[in-house]
C-alpha cells in the first residue's frame, strides 16, 4: 500500500478530461504538459471514444483515473474491473452503495490482474446535498451517510474513497491515514463552483486530508491550462 502522505504534489493532481472527443482530450493533455501526470477519463469521454482513449494515455506514459463508477451485480462489476485492469489504468471507481459483495468482488478482480490498481469507492456525489439524499430515500444527512459508506468500502478492501474535502477531516479522524481520499469539486480561491454543491480550495482540501484532487474545467477551460495546473500545485503545497 502506498504511503499516501509522501506522494509528490504532481502525483496528487488529477486533471479531468470531461470532453466529448479524443481530439479535445488530447489537446488538453498536450496543453497541460508535464504539470500533471494523471488524467481522469469519465463516462462522457469513455462512452464517446471507448477504451482506445485509455490505451493512448497509458502508452504515452500518463496515468489514467477511470471514473465510470461501476454499480451493478457483483459478477458484472468484477468482470468490468478485470477489463479495466487489463487496460493499465492506475485508479478506478465503484459505487459503495453497491454493497459489500460487489465491493469485495471489484477489489479481488483488480488484485488478480494488477495488484497496484487502486480501487476507489464513491460515497456521496459532490453534487448532492441532504435534500437530494432524501429524494432518493436516504434519511441520513450527507454528514452521516458519507462515513457510513466509507466504513463499508474500507471494510470491503477498497484502497481509497471519493468524497468532498468537507468530509475529509472527519474521515481521517474516524478511519486514520491508511487510505486515499480523492476529492472532486476543487476550485482555486475565488473560482466559480459550477454545478458542484460542495466545493473547496486546493490548500483546504489537502489540509483536510485529501490525497488527490480532481480538477476539470478550471484547468481545461483556462487560457493557459499548464499555468493553471501549476498554480493549483502551488496552492496544494
Amino acid at each position: 500500500m502506498p504511503d499516501w502522505k509522501s506522494l509528490p504534489t504532481r502525483e496528487r493532481l488529477i486533471v479531468a478530461l470531461d470532453v466529448p472527443t479524443a481530439a479535445a482530450a488530447h489537446k488538453i493533455v498536450a496543453a497541460v504538459g508535464d504539470s500533471a501526470l494523471t488524467f481522469k477519463v469519465g463516462m462522457q469521454l469513455y462512452t464517446a471514444e471507448g477504451p482506445e482513449m485509455v490505451r493512448d494515455l497509458v502508452s504515452s506514459g500518463r496515468r489514467v483515473f477511470l471514473d465510470l463508477k461501476y454499480h451493478d451485480i457483483p459478477n458484472t462489476v468484477a468482470s468490468a474491473v478485470k477489463e479495466a485492469a487489463a487496460l493499465g489504468v492506475h485508479m478506478l471507481t465503484v459505487h459503495s452503495a453497491g454493497g459489500g459483495k460487489m465491493l469485495r468482488g471489484a477489489v479481488e478482480a483488480a488484485a488478480g490482474v494488477s495488484p497496484s490498481l487502486v480501487v476507489l469507492a464513491v460515497s456521496v456525489l459532490t453534487s448532492m446535498n441532504d435534500g437530494d439524499l432524501q429524494e432518493v430515500g436516504v434519511p441520513r444527512p450527507v454528514a452521516e451517510q458519507v462515513p457510513h459508506l466509507v466504513e463499508l468500502a474500507l471494510g470491503s478492501g477498497c484502497q481509497g474513497i471519493v468524497a468532498s474535502a468537507q468530509e475529509a477531516a472527519e474521515l481521517r479522524t474516524k478511519f486514520g491515514d491508511r487510505f486515499a481520499i480523492v476529492t472532486p469539486g476543487v476550485r482555486r480561491a475565488g473560482g466559480s463552483p459550477g454545478d458542484q454543491a460542495r466545493v473547496t480550495t486546493p490548500a483546504a482540501a489537502i489540509a483536510a486530508g485529501a490525497t488527490h484532487l480532481v480538477v476539470g474545467r478550471p484547468i481545461s477551460e483556462a487560457k493557459d491550462p499548464a499555468a493553471e495546473a501549476r498554480a493549483i500545485l502551488e496552492e496544494m503545497k
